[in-house]
């Protein structure tokens, strides 16, 4: 497994996969053709259906500026390795190609090329299972967060600061915000709202409220292309941070109690993107919004005092109970239902923390399992329901969004023709 500097990247939203990939993979194509006076980019696959609510030419047509730049949408047509894929071309000034390639944007704004697609990371953990993982730690008696310590080093906690720091900007500007998040849904922003409930509510609701108003404003950040945390993704960023920040609070933890809650939690992550997928284009949202629910279970139940098999249980439930997870962004946009699931994904880890801690941490269902079926899961979804935008609520609520805004241009063009 990669090291979790891969996992926990610091960039612009709204889409992982969709924008800093993309935007990477440009940059090094750029440097590799400085000789290049245009290119051209095709996008493929879902990076091609949801691209432009996601703002893949945006970001692309950013990291080659101040070079003419054409983009080509190919969202019919998939290449075999993977569903988010493009192929860039270095153009001379009669249009010939100086040279190309075809990237895969793999999700969490990794990308791999086909000479290194099935290339071997470089690893930093010697264990790639959490049954291997539970034994080695059990044998020499160290806590989750002392293992990613033991294999990383003391400077992944300066790393993992950084990280912390960065999820504490993007939940004070989201919650400050307010207006309407950019694109054609016109969807005001919530999380000021629900943080001001959260201050008159009653004692008995007010926590949930407060950690809906954290997960919306991340959420509602990345949804805007705000600097965010890939956590294990940008579309799912706000679940751990809003978790963490909660209990920080709840029980005044030092920041460095909750720096090793993100290592614990960060070790989920690296198992699932090892074994399984975080690539919505891939899986589903299960491998997204799920693979987050798991991390910020196992973070939520180490802060609350959890042991290393209870923590694991945590994660195996938050992960099993969103199995199946469809990824349909209404009209390619990170917005519909991408940001209410970070809300209700932050709730239900914290009861999967809780659940754990009251059993005596012998599941029958292990993290390793339930990461094997949603990768079977998700090779087996429609790719409809692969970010694609074709499937799900992505179909269905546009449609009849569409009709109700065709019939108040109905009604308005009638009343002013009466008013005539």
């Amino acid at each position: 497994m990669e090291s979790l500097k891969e996992l926990y990247k610091i960039g612009m939203g709204p889409s992982s996969s969709h924008t800093m990939g993309p935007h990477k993979a440009a940059e090094e194509f750029n440097r590799a053709y400085p000789q290049a006076v245009s290119f051209r980019i095709t996008l493929y696959g879902s990076l091609a259906a949801t691209g432009k609510g996601h703002l893949t030419d945006f970001t692309i047509k950013e990291a080659l500026y101040p070079k003419p730049v054409s983009v080509l949408w190919q969202p019919q047509t998939f290449l075999p390795r993977h569903p988010n894929a493009l192929k860039l071309e270095a153009l001379d000034k009669a249009d010939h190609v100086l040279g190309t390639q075809t990237v895969y944007s793999v999700g969490g704004g990794a990308i791999r090329t086909d000479e290194n697609f099935d290339v071997v990371q470089k690893s930093v953990y010697p264990h790639t299972s959490m049954e291997e993982i539970l034994a080695y730690t059990s044998q020499h008696k160290m806590l989750l967060w002392q293992y990613v310590e033991e294999c990383e080093g003391e400077p992944i906690w300066d790393y993992l600061k950084e990280v912390w720091s960065a999820m504490q900007d993007t939940m004070n500007r989201g919650l400050k915000k307010q207006g309407v998040l950019p694109g054609s849904l016109n969807l005001e922003r919530k999380a000021r709202y629900y943080l001001h409930k959260a201050e008159t509510s009653p004692r008995y609701v007010r926590r949930i409220n407060n950690l809906f108003a954290y997960a919306l404003a991340c959420a509602e950040e990345n949804a805007s292309g705000g600097q965010v945390v890939t956590a294990p993704t940008c579309g799912s960023c706000g679940i751990v941070p809003a978790v963490c920040r909660l209990l920080k609070e709840v029980y005044e933890f030092e920041d460095s109690v909750i720096l090793h809650a993100l290592a614990t939690a960060g070790l989920m992550g690296n198992l699932a993107k090892t074994n399984a997928s975080i690539s919505g284009a891939e899986v589903g949202c299960q491998g997204e919004v799920g693979v987050a629910c798991a991390m910020a279970a196992a973070a939520s139940c180490q802060l609350e005092g959890g042991d290393n098999r209870r923590i694991a249980y945590a994660a195996e439930m938050g992960l099993e109970h969103h199995l199946g997870l469809t990824c349909d962004p209404v009209d390619g946009l990170v917005q519909i239902p991408c940001i209410e699931r970070n809300a209700m994904a932050a709730s239900r880890a914290l009861d999967c923390a809780t659940y754990a801690l009251m059993s005596d941490g012998d599941n029958r269902v292990s993290y390793d399992d339930v990461l094997a079926t949603m990768m079977q899961t998700g090779l087996d979804m429609h790719h409809d329901y692969r970010e694609t935008s074709r499937g799900g609520l992505a179909r269905f609520f546009k449609k009849h969004w569409l009709n109700v805004k065709r019939k108040t241009k109905t009604f308005a063009r009638k009343h002013r023709k009466n008013k005539k």
